[in-house]
């Protein structure tokens, strides 16, 4: 009998989707196969990726994370050509170690296919609990948690230690955290709040949202994630997205212009008392000066306020989000390998000690 708790719905929502539908059809760079686990109270998705999967969207793939990922970033925010030499040079190497980490073989619980998986609030027996099993029912396989974050997660980071798993460190993000007291106005909030304001645009919430507004949704998305930035983002489709909304995973506000046409768009994920906006979106080819992405994010600035919510405002636009606040932490991957092969572990640790050593240094750099 499934929990009609909102949580269990929504994961039941997910692995019902992609068995109604080609994996494809939904985020167009995935393949995996989408079941649910019991973990303590709560009903999670769960992700499995075995190597005939292999590789395919970040979301289930450590290595297009850790290598083609970081690539992308070389090349757009590094200036230095001596440091993108010593730096591409280094991901040169990697390649063939996390390939034998066998990381991509893997089985990732809580994975709610977003950029930033949150709500991973569990304990030592829970963790524990779940990893027997899963080590269990999939013999071989890395088991990988996405998304802990050593500021807002610190507590359950050393619960993962605890059990085994080793911390891979991933990305830099930026958080605002409004749960205990209010995080202080700065300036360009209070101009991005103005411009919100302004007449040539209003503001529609999720209950304004219709099924007729989901194909612009995924146009705005994709000149934003996938043309501006990288088709390694997830290619979110219009039917991934309207699911999602009407699941109640993803709370969708918009920015109509006069002509009732969205222009921008961002889609909330809460988490208990986390929220993030894994979707983004907004008409690319509008005057930079009108200030879509300001706007759409002013409205989750607001939001967070408003609820008493830490808002993972994920990574990327590193200074934008520390003028507005944000406050940087370091995001990890918590992965359990202790099962796998002495070759594998071997090349883990490796990558591990590069990942501490080399990565985390270039991200509080390059502020990535």
């Amino acid at each position: 009998m499934v929990s009609t708790h909102p949580t269990a719905l929504q994961a039941v929502a997910i692995e019902r989707a992609f068995r109604a539908n080609p994996t494809p059809a939904l985020i167009g760079n995935l393949d995996t196969l989408v079941t649910t686990a019991q973990v303590g109270s709560q009903l999670l998705p769960v992700t499995v990726n075995d190597r005939r999967l292999s590789p395919t969207c970040y979301l289930c793939c450590p290595s297009v994370a850790y290598v083609d990922y970081a690539r992308e970033e070389l090349r757009n925010l590094v200036e230095s050509p001596v440091t993108k030499r010593v730096l591409g040079g280094l991901l040169g190497l990697a390649t063939p170690l996390m390939r034998a980490t066998g990381f991509d073989h893997q089985v990732q619980p809580n994975n709610w296919l977003m950029a930033t998986n949150i709500g991973c609030a569990l304990d030592i027996a829970e963790i524990d609990e779940v990893t027997q099993e899963l080590l269990g029912s999939h013999p071989g396989m890395a088991l990988v948690w996405r998304s802990l974050n050593d500021v807002s997660d610190a507590r359950v980071l050393s619960f993962f230690r605890a059990c085994g798993y080793g911390l891979y460190p991933a990305r830099q993000v930026y958080l605002f955290d409004c749960r205990k007291e209010a995080v202080r106005v700065h300036r360009d909030e209070k101009r991005d709040a103005l411009l919100l304001a302004q007449p040539d645009f209003s503001v529609v919430e999720h209950r304004d949202i219709t099924v007729a507004d989901f194909p612009r949704i995924a146009v705005l998305y994709a000149q934003l994630y996938l043309q501006k930035y990288t088709h390694l983002n997830p290619q979110y489709s219009a039917l991934w997205l309207q699911q999602m909304h009407e699941a109640g995973i993803l709370h969708f506000y918009g920015l109509r212009n006069r002509d009732g046409q969205l222009d921008g768009i961002v889609g909330f994920f809460d988490r208990g008392d986390v929220m993030s906006a894994p979707v983004v979106g907004y008409d690319t080819t509008i005057a930079a000066d009108t200030g879509l992405y300001r706007r759409l994010m002013a409205i989750g600035l607001q939001r967070a306020r408003e609820r008493r919510l830490l808002f993972n405002m994920s990574a990327g636009a590193a200074a934008f989000k520390r003028n507005r606040g944000g406050v940087a932490a370091i995001e990890y991957s918590a992965i359990y390998n202790r099962h796998l092969s002495l070759k594998s572990r071997v090349a883990a640790a490796i990558v591990r000690v590069i990942l501490q050593k080399v990565g985390i240094p270039i991200m509080r750099s390059y502020r990535l």
